[in-house]
């Protein structure tokens, strides 16, 4: 029974994997926070690109 124990408190098969996870959980959560950061900003400037161009910019 305590080989068993041993056995299983030093398996670490499953801990790459799990770390791996964590890093992508908080890479997403900080894409995410950035992108509402700067979601308005960005949305901002297109209109106003959009405006200057307008539909008879070119006439």
């Amino acid at each position: 029974m305590l080989t068993l124990v041993k056995k299983l408190w030093s398996d670490q098969k499953g801990q790459a994997m799990a770390e791996y996870g964590l890093i992508l959980a908080l890479v997403a959560v900080a894409a995410i926070a950035m992108l509402r950061l700067l979601g308005t900003n960005i949305s901002a400037r297109f209109n106003e690109v959009a405006t200057e161009i307008g539909p008879n910019s070119g006439q």
